[in-house]
C-alpha cells in the first residue's frame, strides 16, 4: 500500500529429523538447517525489517557443552547479518582447526549453532523500542534443560494488564509490561509445575536424580502446558516454542487470525507463517504444505515424533484478511486468486465513476503489491469491453465489412505504468519542509500517457489507511500529467476500526475513514453525538471486557460508505489539486466473496473476534476525545 504501516511478525521452525551427518552426505553441508533457515527468513522478509532472531537447540549432547544458542539483530538487513555471523564462526572454526573440522560430532560439539532445532523471528516493532532486548526469541534460562524455554510468536494479546496481574497472582514479578514477557513467563510457569510434577512421580518410584531428569524430558505433556498457559489469552497469535531437552511447538489462536503452514517429509518438519516460502525453499507442492488448525498446536517430541493437538476449543474462524490483501506474499495459489476477485468485484463502481467512457481512460496502480489486484480489475473491465464489441457486432448484422470490424476489435482498456517509485531517492532532508519537498521525488511519472484535460486516470492501491502519502505526495504527482480527473481505489474497504491482533493501527485518529465521519458529524451539527459516545464508552470500560460493546460503530452509523468515501475525497485533495478527484473503496461484500475463507474484518466493520478488541475499541476512542495519541492496549 501506499500508505506505511507496519505488518504482522514473521515466524519459523525447523526440526531436523535425520542425523546431521545425512545431511553433510546427501546435501554436502552438515549446516543444512540453518541454510533452510536464512532461506525462510529471507523469503519472509516482508513480515519484518524492523529486527530478527535465531536461536538452536542441540540434542543429547555431553553436560559441560552449550546446547542452546541465540543471536538477534536490528541492523537494516538483520537476517543477513545475523547469518554471516553464524557463518564466521564455521570460518574461524575451519581454520583453527583444520583437523577436526569435517568431523561432524566434533562440529556439533564445539561450534555454536549446530543444533537439530531452529527457531527463526522476523519482527516489525508493533510495540516498544526497535531494540535487540524487543527482538524475539525471547529465552527463559535454567540448569535443567528441560525448564529452559524459547518463544517466538507473530502476535498481540489485548489483555496485557490482565495477564500480568496473574502473573503476579502466581507470585511471580514481571520486570516488563509486554505482551512477549508475559506470554514466555506464562508458559515458562506451567513448563516449571510440569516439570515439579513429574520430578515427584518419578522420585516416588526411586530414580536418581540424573535418571529422573531423562525421565522428564521423555514424558513431559507439552499439550497440557500450552492448555494452562494460554487460557486466559485474548488476541491473535502464533506461538512457537523451543524446550532445552529439545520438544518444541507451535501453536494457533483459536479464530485462526494469524496463519500458520506446516510442511513434513522424512528429514524435516517445518512450520512457517506463509505458504509459498515453505513450497519454494523446500520445493514441494502445495497439496504437501497444510494449514495449522485454529486453536491447535504441532507438537515435536525429543525424538522426532509429531503430533497435531487441539488446545483451545476453536472459535469461528475469523483469518486476517489484511493478509489476503495485501501482507502475505501474492505468489500463494490461493491469495493470488483472491487479489485478482477484489480487482474484479470493484468493475462496477470504476464504470461509474468514469462514465463508461473507456476511451478516454488511463489504468494504473501503485504499489508494486496492487498488480494483482490490478490484473483483476483489468480482466473484469476486458470482459465488460468484450461485451460491447459482440453487441456492436451483432448490430451490424449482414452489413459487417473488415475495417469496421477491425475498429470493433480494436477497443480495450488503456493501461500505463504511470507511477512509479524511484528507489535510488532518499529521504534523508530532516526538517519538515524539505523533506515533504523531496517526498515528491521518490515517485516518478511516465510522461505523455495521458490525454491532458481529456482522460481520467483511474488508479489502484491495497487499501488508503492513513491517506498521508496520497496528500502529500501522490495526487500532486499524478496531477502533472493533466487528467480531466483522478479516481483513486482501494482494493481494501474503508478502515475504520483500530487492529490489535498485530498491525501497527491502533490509533483512531490516523485513519482518514475515522477523520471523515468525524467531519460530517461536525457539518450536521451533531457534535453532541461524540459527548455522548464518550460516555458511553468509560462506562463500556468499566465492564468486564466480555461484556463491552464495540461503541465506535456508532460513529459510522447514521452516514453511508459513499458519503463517508466522498469527504475522504474532500480531505485528502490537496489544494493545489486542479483534477477532480473521487475515492472508491471496496465493499465489505466484495471482500468476503473475493476471501470467503478469511473473513477477519475488525478493522473494516468493528466485528472484533475476541472480547478485548471491542475493549481496545473503546478505549481509543476515549484516547481520542482526551486528546491522547497513544496506543490502546
Amino acid at each position: 500500500m501506499s500508505d506505511s504501516i507496519q505488518h504482522e511478525c514473521g515466524v519459523a521452525l525447523i526440526r531436523l529429523l535425520k542425523p546431521l551427518s545425512f545431511y553433510k552426505e546427501k546435501y554436502g553441508s552438515s549446516r543444512y538447517g540453518l541454510h533452510k533457515m536464512y532461506q525462510l527468513m529471507d523469503k519472509m522478509i516482508n513480515r519484518g525489517q524492523d529486527g530478527a532472531g535465531v536461536a538452536t537447540v542441540k540434542l543429547d549432547v555431553e553436560p559441560g557443552t552449550a546446547y542452546i544458542d541465540r543471536l538477534r539483530s536490528i541492523e537494516t538487513k538483520a537476517p543477513q547479518d545475523i547469518f554471516s555471523q553464524i557463518n564466521d564462526l564455521y570460518i574461524n572454526a575451519k581454520i583453527q582447526h583444520p583437523d577436526k573440522y569435517n568431523d561432524i560430532e566434533w562440529q556439533k560439539k564445539n561450534i555454536p549453532f549446530m543444533g537439530e532445532l531452529i527457531l527463526g523471528h522476523l519482527r516489525y516493532g508493533t510495540f516498544g523500542k526497535n531494540s535487540i532486548q524487543s527482538c524475539h526469541p525471547f529465552r527463559r534460562q535454567n540448569n535443567w534443560m528441560s525448564r529452559n524455554l524459547l518463544v517466538a510468536g507473530n502476535f498481540n494479546m489485548t489483555n496485557v494488564d490482565e495477564l500480568i496481574e496473574h502473573l503476579i497472582e502466581l507470585g511471580q514479578h514481571p520486570t516488563e509490561r509486554a505482551d512477549t514477557v508475559t506470554v514466555m513467563e506464562k508458559i515458562g510457569h506451567f513448563l516449571d509445575k510440569e516439570n515439579d510434577r513429574l520430578f515427584k512421580i518419578f522420585k516416588e518410584q526411586g530414580f536418581n536424580n540424573f535418571e529422573i531428569s531423562q525421565k522428564i524430558q521423555a514424558n513431559i505433556d507439552v499439550a497440557n502446558i500450552l492448555v494452562e498457559s494460554s487460557k486466559r489469552w485474548d488476541g491473535g497469535y502464533v506461538m512457537a516454542g523451543l524446550m532445552g531437552h529439545g520438544d518444541a511447538f507451535v501453536l494457533r489462536d483459536p479464530n485462526g487470525i494469524r496463519p500458520a503452514y506446516v510442511y513434513k517429509d522424512d528429514e524435516v518438519l517445518v512450520v512457517a507463517s506463509e505458504r509459498p516460502v515453505i513450497q519454494t525453499v523446500f520445493n514441494t507442492s502445495y497439496e504437501s504444505v497444510t494449514e495449522l488448525k485454529p486453536g491447535c498446536a504441532v507438537i515435536i517430541k525429543k525424538d522426532g515424533s509429531y503430533s497435531e493437538q487441539q488446545i483451545i476449543e476453536p472459535l469461528e474462524r475469523k483469518a486476517c484478511s489484511f493478509e489476503r490483501i495485501y501482507f502475505s506474499r501474492g505468489n500463494d495459489a490461493d491469495i493470488y486468486k483472491e487479489r485478482q476477485q477484489l480487482g474484479r468485484y470493484l468493475v462496477p463502481q470504476v464504470l461509474k465513476a468514469i462514465d463508461y467512457d473507456l476511451e478516454n481512460t488511463v489504468f494504473s496502480y501503485i504499489p508494486n503489491t496492487a498488480e494483482v489486484a490490478f490484473g483483476g480489475l483489468v480482466e473484469g473491465i476486458d470482459d465488460h469491453v468484450n461485451k460491447l464489441k459482440a453487441t456492436e457486432i451483432l448490430k451490424l448484422g449482414a452489413n459487417v465489412s473488415e475495417p469496421t470490424l477491425s475498429k470493433i476489435l480494436s477497443s480495450h482498456p488503456r493501461i500505463h505504468k504511470v507511477i512509479l517509485k524511484d528507489a535510488k531517492q532518499r529521504t534523508f532532508i530532516t526538517d519538515d519542509e524539505s523533506r515533504d519537498s523531496l517526498v515528491n521525488l521518490v515517485y516518478d511519472i511516465t510522461y505523455e500517457t495521458v490525454k491532458k484535460d481529456i482522460d481520467t486516470l483511474v488508479v489502484l492501491d491495497d487499501s488508503i489507511v492513513r491517506g498521508t502519502t496520497l496528500k502529500q505526495s501522490i495526487l500532486r504527482i499524478l496531477d502533472r500529467l493533466h487528467p480531466k480527473k483522478i479516481v483513486i481505489i482501494s482494493s481494501a474497504p474503508q478502515i475504520r476500526y483500530p487492529d490489535c491482533y498485530g498491525i501497527d493501527m491502533a490509533i483512531l485518529g490516523k485513519f482518514i475513514a475515522f477523520d471523515a465521519a468525524i467531519s460530517l458529524i461536525k457539518e450536521t451539527g451533531k457534535e453532541s453525538l461524540l459527548n455522548n459516545l464518550y460516555e458511553k464508552a468509560k462506562a463500556e470500560l468499566l465492564k468486564p471486557k466480555e461484556e463491552q460493546i464495540n461503541i465506535v460503530r456508532e460513529v459510522y452509523r447514521t452516514f453511508t460508505n459513499e458519503e463517508i468515501s466522498q469527504k475522504i475525497g474532500e480531505l485528502l485533495r490537496p489544494v493545489d489539486l486542479k483534477a477532480d478527484l473521487q475515492i472508491i473503496y471496496q465493499s465489505i461484500e466484495g471482500l468476503h466473496q473475493s476471501c470467503p475463507h478469511n473473513l477477519g474484518d475488525w478493522y473494516f466493520t468493528g466485528n472484533y473476534p475476541t472480547p478485548g478488541g471491542n475493549k481496545v475499541a473503546n478505549k481509543a476512542f476515549v484516547n481520542y476525545m482526551e486528546g491522547k495519541n497513544e496506543r490502546a492496549y
